[in-house]
């Protein structure tokens, strides 16, 4: 019969160090981001196999992922990581005499549209909270919430978000952003299916609204012929008005820059246009006070809202538990 696992035995540094590596898909990696030998890194994670009795990466030329038993070890690692991060934070601010800290990752829509008006109202009333923001790919805060980096993250509603409790924190509608002497220019509205044929400015592929782009073309059977990818809103504007694509992006995005740079903006048909942003967490119940009064404004916000936004759900949605569904970090 085997023996029991000595608990005294588990190492925080090599837990962290094998859910960085399974985050990353790498060992060498995961060793990068704590500084130290892949030689060193293969010897804890080594370590850590021998203590829990089971091989918990599986390892090729593509890389490592966890094995049965490693995903097993993943779900707590998560967890347990997740809290340590917390209690370090949490002393941090007691120290420093913060009145609590707000660890939040959001999209590009977000925080080039209704976040920086939330974020200014939420610091007024609560100018002790020390902000910590993250402007990140909707995967990206997703998995920073799965693993404790965040404590809530603003996403696209077409991002898997299995383990999260999500609600909607904003709605917009899709405009097209195009210079005023453009060919698509004359009519009030703008057919998407006329938009595809021409070149587009947009966010990277793998942002949630470029993909909801992407899938609003495959429903017609044309391709998105992206001529120029960049990081912000305010970038897609300037790439417009120097004449090198259109652009679709939400309204908010759009309106600040449209009429310094002489840009038109126009409603589109033929595509689903409602742009909907989800505010995910792991869990509403256990979210710091700073946190919740936050998720508290931006219900109060989309409450008092125009007509459109006040189809948005009251509670939160979760989604099954899947831990090993979205990697630890």
């Amino acid at each position: 019969m085997p023996s029991p696992i000595n608990l005294n035995r588990f190492d925080l540094v090599s837990l962290r160090l094998f859910v960085a590596a399974v985050n990353a898909g790498s060992l060498t990696a995961g060793a990068g981001r704590f500084g130290i030998s892949l030689a060193a890194a293969s010897k804890r994670i080594a370590e850590l196999e021998s203590h829990v009795g089971s091989v918990l990466l599986a390892r090729s030329k593509r890389g490592v992922v966890p094995t049965a038993a490693g995903q097993t070890l993943l779900r707590h690692a998560i967890e347990l990581v997740a809290g340590v991060e917390q209690l370090a934070l949490a002393m941090d601010d007691l120290q420093s005499g913060a009145g609590g800290h707000l660890r939040l990752w959001a999209n590009t829509s977000a925080f080039g549209g209704f976040l920086p008006g939330l974020l200014a109202n939420f610091s007024a009333a609560h100018p002790a909270v020390r902000l910590d923001l993250e402007d990140a790919l909707s995967a990206d805060a997703v998995r920073a919430v799965a693993c404790g980096a965040a404590e809530l993250a603003v996403i696209g509603e077409n991002t898997a978000a299995e383990g999260l409790q999500t609600l909607v924190c904003d709605r917009d509608e899709l405009m097209l952003l195009l210079p005023a002497g453009h060919a698509l220019a004359a009519g009030d509205r703008v057919a998407f299916e006329d938009v595809l044929a021409h070149d587009l400015v947009a966010l990277g592929r793998a942002t949630a609204l470029t993909r909801q782009l992407a899938a609003a073309a495959d429903l017609v059977g044309r391709p998105l012929k992206i001529r120029v990818q960049v990081r912000s809103f305010d970038a897609m504007c300037r790439m417009v008005a120097a004449g090198l694509g259109v652009a679709i992006l939400p309204r908010a995005g759009a309106a600040p820059h449209a009429g310094a740079l002489g840009l038109r903006i126009k409603p589109l048909t033929g595509m689903r246009t409602e742009r909907t942003l989800l505010l995910a967490m792991r869990d509403r119940a256990q979210l710091s006070p700073a946190a919740l009064a936050l998720v508290q404004m931006a219900e109060q916000r989309l409450a008092a809202g125009a007509p459109a936004t006040r189809r948005a759900q009251s509670g939160p949605r979760k989604t099954r538990r899947s831990p090993w569904a979205v990697k630890g970090c």
